[in-house]
């Protein structure tokens, strides 16, 4: 076993995260890319509770795993039935995994109120259970549920718990905080103790209801436990889990532990928008070390001292795990995150030159009047380029008309509008959703057949924000609008008393953008 275990639970505890529903592709998908990545043992789900993780088990015999080894997962024999009839445990046998992740209750409470029986028969669920499958030549990791909680209750009842595990022939004990509510001094010491008297690996299975479930794992991994338990972006029920991500790269730079080569390293960024992609979720920005502002910079004395020396405000190279340095534009910047900026642009800018202070005041007044560039880069480069004289315009605007009409209890609107293309001028119509969809229709059918390649470029979001409420309907409001293509995605910005002007605004500059961008790849 490596001297840290990574044991991956995202497609069983997961996928009981509010919102989140796996399909069998959907598992099967992620478990490549875990295996890919390097994780030890993969939790696949739970087959003897319902169609969908059996049906994954019996596909997942098809894959060809290099790094991980596949787990299934249930619960210790019913009181009433005999392990060798007991429907889950047959199931977990017949899902031909080589780990089995057995749970099994460590809190008296959970006895006497859930379980609805004896302390003594507790003890001989989880023995018999656990040797009857270690008979049957699997590796068993038996999970101590709500283990901290049952040990501040009763220490030696819980002990006892892990006692009869580890005479069925348990491989690994996973000591559980399973209401989060455990603190990382509390999780030091419990495990300390249990480490104390038995030699038997242990693991550490964390959930966040206090956020703290990356810090207990690690006290746990500190305090002697050689398994470290967790999800994908710390999805889970309620809180979540500890976020294996997190943990990975805690592990290996904080506490130079090696459980991943360095290459692998560099894929947590992809792996974990990869699984928020599956998961049909919106990656957290602010996740750390793979969230897009985990390494983003926006006050003009941190951007300042970064470009000296990276080291003033980063934890840690933002390439290590695969993520990148972000220079954020707006009016608390400096002059330094302009040039920046404009350097990554190949744009001739330094911070002496006039330009540079005309353009922070530009800047400075637009975000007053609450433009947000730092939300809309593709704006920003266009605003940039467009002071800076290098920058054609692709067409110019010869007007518009919108048309709302109420039909039949329906609401339809039409926009007829006329544009410029060096000296052909095009004029059509198209309907849509709303006034803003039918404009963004009308003017993609008008220069398509200058620009085919606007076809494939798409709006993938679209927010409207009244920036000062108490002007009534006469509010100023901002539109952020986020377009993507084959390649990229991007996002433009327009501010007005409109809110079809302000739409006008970041459509036009999507458009630009994404003409812009081709261009570049053409030169």
């Amino acid at each position: 076993m490596p001297q840290i275990e990574l044991y991956d639970t995202t497609l069983r505890d997961g996928a009981q995260t509010e919102g989140i529903s796996y399909s069998v592709q959907d598992k099967l998908r992620i478990t490549e890319q875990l295996d890919a990545l390097g994780v030890h043992t993969i939790e696949g789900g739970w087959p003897g509770s319902n169609p969908k993780d059996a049906e994954f088990f019996r596909k997942a015999r098809r894959l060809t795993l290099r790094s991980s080894a596949l787990a299934a997962f249930g619960s210790t024999r019913r009181a009433s039935v005999s392990a060798a009839k007991d429907p889950n445990l047959r199931a977990l046998l017949a899902a031909e995994t080589p780990v089995v992740t057995l749970f099994g209750k460590s809190w008296d409470l959970h006895v006497r109120d859930v379980l609805k029986t004896s302390l003594e028969e507790n003890l001989r669920l989880i023995e018999e259970s656990v040797a009857w499958l270690k008979r049957r030549g699997r590796r068993v990791v038996y999970d101590a549920e709500h283990f901290f909680d049952g040990y501040r209750d009763d220490p030696d009842y819980a002990l006892r718990t892990l006692q009869a595990a580890v005479d069925g022939g348990a491989d690994t004990l996973a000591l559980c905080d399973t209401n989060g509510g455990s603190l990382p001094s509390q999780v030091t010491e419990t495990t300390r103790a249990v480490q104390q008297r038995f030699s038997t690996p242990l693991g550490i299975h964390a959930h966040n209801d206090s956020d703290l479930a990356a810090a207990n794992s690690v006290a746990a991994v500190q305090a002697g436990c050689r398994q470290v338990q967790g999800t994908v972006n710390g999805y889970g029920e309620r809180c979540g889990n500890a976020n294996l991500v997190s943990l990975i790269a805690i592990l290996k730079l904080k506490l130079g532990i090696d459980c991943l080569p360095d290459a692998k390293l560099k894929e947590l960024t992809e792996v974990s928008r990869f699984v928020a992609e599956v998961s049909n979720m919106a990656h957290d920005a602010h996740q750390p070390f793979v969230g897009e502002t985990a390494f983003a910079h926006k006050g003009g004395v941190h951007v300042n001292a970064v470009m000296k020396n990276p080291r003033t405000y980063e934890h840690l190279e933002p390439g290590l795990v695969g993520n990148q340095r972000r220079i954020l534009v707006s009016e608390l910047s400096g002059r330094s995150s302009l040039v920046f900026k404009a350097k990554g642009l190949a744009l001739d800018l330094t911070k002496e030159t006039p330009q540079a202070k005309r353009l922070l005041k530009l800047l400075q007044q637009l975000e007053h009047r609450g433009y947000h560039f730092e939300a809309a880069e593709g704006s920003l480069e266009l605003l940039l380029k467009r002071q800076l004289k290098q920058f054609k315009p692709f067409f110019t605007l010869g007007g518009f008309r919108i048309i709302i009409e109420k039909r039949d209890r329906k609401l339809t609107s039409e926009a007829t509008i006329k544009v410029h293309v060096n000296k052909a001028t095009e004029q059509t119509a198209a309907e849509g959703d709303g006034p803003v969809n039918a404009l963004d229709n009308a003017i993609r059918k008008a220069l398509l057949k200058f620009y085919p390649a606007l076809s494939e470029m798409h709006l993938t979001d679209f927010k409207v924000r009244v920036l000062d409420e108490k002007a009534a309907t006469a509010a100023r409001v901002r539109v952020l609008i986020q377009s993507q293509d084959a390649h990229d995605s991007w996002g433009t910005i327009g501010v007005s008393e409109n809110i079809i002007e302000a739409s006008w605004q970041a459509l036009v500059d999507s458009i630009e953008y994404k003409l812009l961008k081709d261009q570049a790849k053409r030169a």
